[in-house]
């Protein structure tokens, strides 16, 4: 691994590959890389070293302060996202505490952000995958899809579409995502969980 100071940040949206998946709950995290690609001008391309779509460049204002990010998404599908990432890492020389993954979290209300350093996997499978091939010492933005309705089984009410009413909302939601990342990097873990940490 590489001196910390010198690393770029990967920044890893969780999703599972292919149009029928795109609009998922569970694809929120590409949801969000996508938009921090289209902020930083870059298209996504195969990855040359690992199962992923990856996006280089900067963020933040230019300059001294700007960071050098790599955006992805795994095309591994969510429970083996760990593989690719891991693939990533030393291909880049990330350290983990400079992965940050943004993902779908069912125990926090729709649209609301938690960001944190560490933890477990709360039942997610593609942090389970990634934390196996990392240890748990990466970020994570966790973006609330709320429980399933009724009876539900959660497998069918990730894989599900947001809803026509969530759906109203969920640009400014995503946008709220990217903006948190962006503050992350820029100003900290703490600053970033004062400002975004609903």
């Amino acid at each position: 691994m590489s001196d910390a100071t010198t690393a770029p940040w990967l920044i890893v949206g969780l999703g599972n590959p292919g149009p029928e998946y795109a609009a998922n709950r569970h694809n929120v995290g590409f949801m969000v890389v996508d938009l921090l690609a289209e902020r930083i001008g870059g298209k996504f391309k195969r990855a040359q070293k690992a199962q992923a779509q990856v996006v280089e460049g900067r963020m933040g204002p230019p300059g001294p302060s700007s960071r050098r990010v790599v955006l992805a998404k795994p095309m591994s599908y969510m429970n083996l996202s760990g593989g690719p990432v891991s693939a990533l890492c030393d291909f880049y020389k990330v350290p983990v505490e400079r992965v940050v993954a943004v993902h779908d979290e069912l125990d926090i209300d729709y649209g609301v952000l938690r960001l944190k350093l560490g933890g477990g996997d709360n039942g997610h499978n593609g942090l389970k995958s990634m934390t196996k091939s990392l240890g748990a010492g990466y970020h994570r933005v966790r973006f609330g899809i709320g429980r399933p309705p009724g009876r539900m089984q959660v497998a069918d009410f990730v894989l599900k579409d947001f809803s026509s009413a969530e759906r109203k909302e969920l640009a400014y939601f995503v946008d709220r995502a990217a903006d948190s990342v962006e503050c992350l990097l820029a100003e900290g873990l703490e600053r970033a969980q004062g400002a975004y940490n609903s």
